[in-house]
């Protein structure tokens, strides 16, 4: 089931000139100019379309190997898979926000109550021009941020360690797929929602409509619980769905992903340690990597907003088929991202980091992940789009998946209710990681992982639609 993970703002900032147009003519009202800005780190993907599907026989003779002929938009994509570095700004914006919010319980400058002209906003926000005093805070400030920190029994290091559990994100989205359901029709007429029961002319009122949301809240045991409730239909607002989520990274996934082997150094120091920065997060579930890009979106358009820009399309997790056909760096029924059948080059380098030989996992020059970009891009200029790790797609996992999306951007998404067994939480995982064997690097081979599954050898990369015509 597909759906949109932030609020779709309706506002558009247009440049008008008149009210009425010259000599009363229709004129139309539109933006002198605009042009997309080119997000930082992305490359531009063109539209166009590629047969979806293996190249070879199935290896597990899963019955997963059907082709199709699909065409898909253009997007923008992230050059390389995102890293410890990108996403501990992600981490460091969430625990700053936390400690402000703690701080202007004592001092009130640390946020903004009033906007420019002197009003009173409705709702407070946080004053990110406000230092956070980590070094020198007086008692009460020291006493709030202390908080933030193992302490006591729980603290067994010299340094002082911040407390993971407490990085919450809350976020909300619109349900798109639900508010375009026939029988949640917003009725022109009668100003509000009702459903139209065909061949009987008459109607239902909303309170006859009932419409399934996400909620969040933390429970007594300072536990998160994400719920999925029916609410009657009766405004907009209904459609919102709200999430909370801890987004630090599961390091023991290291130590819990491979049994009788010493990782504990990468539980350790892989996401903690600055030498591994450039190396690609691992350790985040698919929800996680939801929340980064509904922070990712918020993070750009504030600033777009701020210096009177235009929002641009949200940050998201590319579909199932958004993914293969930027793999495929056009080369079209191409097995690998690189073309050809072979993994390594003609004077015998490795394409990629992956595990070359039955418990060989060196020859590729890498025991566990490498940097991102250590191998050489494909044809679109994408980096690790095979081995590394494993990357997230958006697209809910169904072994028939080709049999019933449609040819024009394929995207078969679901979002798994509270109650829903396991089986509805799989999502598709795409090419393959520094642990998998060569098969698994295929452009064309498809597996899955549960979306709350926290992993050693999977890791994402964002996209953003592209807007307007090429």
């Amino acid at each position: 089931m597909k759906k949109l993970f932030i609020i779709s703002f309706s506002l558009i900032t247009l440049l008008i000139t008149g009210c009425g147009g010259e000599n009363g003519e229709l004129v139309g009202v539109y933006q002198k100019s605009w042009k997309e800005p080119t997000p930082y780190g992305m490359l531009y993907i063109k539209r166009g379309s590629f047969t979806m599907g293996q190249n070879d026989q199935d290896a597990n003779w899963a019955l997963t190997s059907q082709s199709k002929t699909v065409a898909v938009d253009a997007f923008w994509m992230d050059e390389t898979e995102i890293t410890n570095g990108e996403y501990k700004q992600f981490l460091i914006w969430v625990r700053d926000s936390i400690a402000r919010e703690k701080l202007s319980g004592m001092d009130e400058s640390f946020k903004i109550t009033q906007d420019k002209k002197g009003n009173d906003l409705k709702v407070p926000i946080l004053n990110w021009k406000k230092k956070i005093p980590w070094n020198k805070p007086n008692e009460d400030q020291a006493a709030a941020l202390d908080s933030m920190f193992y302490m006591g029994e729980d603290a067994i290091d010299i340094d002082r360690q911040l407390n993971g559990m407490i990085l919450m994100y809350r976020y909300s989205w619109v349900d798109y797929v639900q508010a375009a359901k026939k029988e949640n029709k917003f009725d022109v007429l009668r100003g509000g929602y009702n459903r139209s029961i065909e061949g009987l002319g008459t109607t239902k009122d909303s309170a006859d409509v009932m419409v399934r949301k996400d909620t969040s809240f933390v429970n007594e045991q300072g536990h998160i619980v994400n719920q999925t409730v029916y609410r009657e239909l009766k405004r907009r607002s209904d459609f919102i769905s709200h999430r909370k989520i801890n987004i630090y990274p599961d390091t023991l996934c290291w130590i819990r992903d491979f049994t009788y082997a010493y990782n504990e150094p990468y539980m350790k120091m892989y996401f903690a340690h600055p030498g591994y920065g450039e190396y690609p997060v691992v350790g985040i579930s698919w929800e996680q990597a939801q929340a980064f890009c509904h922070w990712r979106t918020y993070l750009f358009n504030s600033f777009q907003i701020k210096n009177k820009g235009v929002r641009v399309q949200d940050y998201r997790l590319p579909t199932e088929a958004e993914w293969e056909y930027a793999a495929r760096g056009g080369k079209d029924l191409s097995m690998y991202p690189w073309g050809g059948n072979y993994v390594r080059t003609s004077k015998g380098c490795f394409l990629a980091n992956f595990k070359p030989q039955r418990g060989n996992y060196t020859d590729d020059g890498h025991l566990i992940t490498a940097k991102v970009a250590s191998y050489p891009p494909n044809d679109f200029g994408l980096y690790d789009m095979a081995g590394n790790v494993s990357e997230w797609t958006s697209s809910a996992f169904h072994e028939s998946n080709y049999s019933f999306v449609h040819d024009m951007n394929p995207s078969y998404e679901y979002n798994a209710k509270s109650s829903d067994p396991d089986v509805l939480r799989r999502k598709v995982v795409r090419g393959g990681s520094w642990k998998d064997v060569s098969v698994f690097l295929q452009s064309g081979v498809r597996t899955y992982e549960y979306q709350s599954e926290n992993r050693s050898f999977i890791g994402f990369r964002c996209v953003r639609s592209y807007i307007g015509v090429e």
